[in-house]
């Protein structure tokens, strides 16, 4: 039997990229219009898993995502890194003189804005999506419109690659997230990271008597995200990923971090995708 993922966007997209490199091809998509749709999809079990992007390289943190899964009590099972390359394709057979306008997302006609420099026939029309801009060269047969997007979508779509990696900035890497509801069932030996969740007094010192113990326990924090706290004003929760090499060294730290902070919670505990 097929998993059933949940992506934002459509087919296509780059988070389908994601969950195709991830479970591979044996898999049934559904596209979800928002990240809300997709965790709901995830916690009413319409779908098995959801691929979701957390934060980007340039861009930073896509600060709600953290919300999401915090406050539908979701697990991060794993997590998977690409690199976001935008790619001009037309509908095969054209140059790019025959074309007059292409269609993409407003970031990533903001992304390849430099490249179109060189190009000043061309106009630039921003579109609600990458994928939708594909699809969209695709299903009307558009002729003299190009479409920024995923190799994915260029393979999904039958299109024709002119430029490949036309992005200004070559090295924007986005993390994705894989959750579920239900914790993981990788072995303790195979877990070598931890995304985490808790509040603390507003006393000075209080993060930095966390940090100490993360640091004694032999943790590398690879990322802190402080989110506030809606219904009480000036107080925030802190979201952390963690790595470490032995998970007696990181259970400690849980034990540890339980008593300090209050509202401590692990979101995941997963395989560091980082190479």
């Amino acid at each position: 039997m097929k998993q059933k993922i949940a992506i934002q966007g459509i087919k296509g997209c780059f988070h389908h990229q994601v969950a195709l490199e991830y479970f591979g091809e044996n898999i049934e998509i559904k596209e979800c219009l928002s990240f809300d749709a997709l965790v709901t999809s995830v916690f009413d079990k319409t779908v098995d898993i959801g691929v979701m992007a957390i934060e980007n390289s340039i861009a930073g943190s896509i600060i709600p995502n953290y919300a999401l899964i915090d406050h539908n009590n979701l697990h991060v099972i794993g997590e998977h890194y690409i690199n976001v390359n935008h790619n001009l394709m037309v509908l095969p057979g054209q140059r790019i003189e025959d074309i007059t306008e292409v269609h993409s997302h407003p970031m990533a006609l903001l992304q390849c804005k430099a490249f179109f420099k060189q190009y000043p026939h061309i106009k630039l029309v921003e579109g609600a999506d990458t994928a939708e801009s594909a699809k969209k060269v695709k299903e009307n047969q558009l002729l003299g419109i190009g479409a920024i997007a995923s190799q994915t979508a260029a393979e999904l779509y039958e299109l024709e690659v002119l430029n490949t990696k036309i992005q200004t900035i070559k090295n924007n890497s986005t993390r994705f997230v894989i959750v579920k509801t239900e914790n993981s069932v990788l072995s303790k030996d195979q877990i070598n990271k931890a995304s985490l969740r808790f509040e603390l007094a507003h006393k000075r010192g209080s993060l930095a008597a966390v940090l100490n113990v993360m640091s004694d326990c032999h943790l590398s924090l690879t990322k802190i995200q402080s989110l506030p706290i809606i219904e009480e004003p000036w107080k925030y929760a802190f979201f952390v990923n963690v790595t470490f090499q032995e998970y007696a060294d990181y259970e400690k730290a849980v034990t540890l971090l339980r008593i300090m902070a209050d509202k401590f919670k692990i979101l995941g505990e997963y395989k560091n995708a980082m190479k």
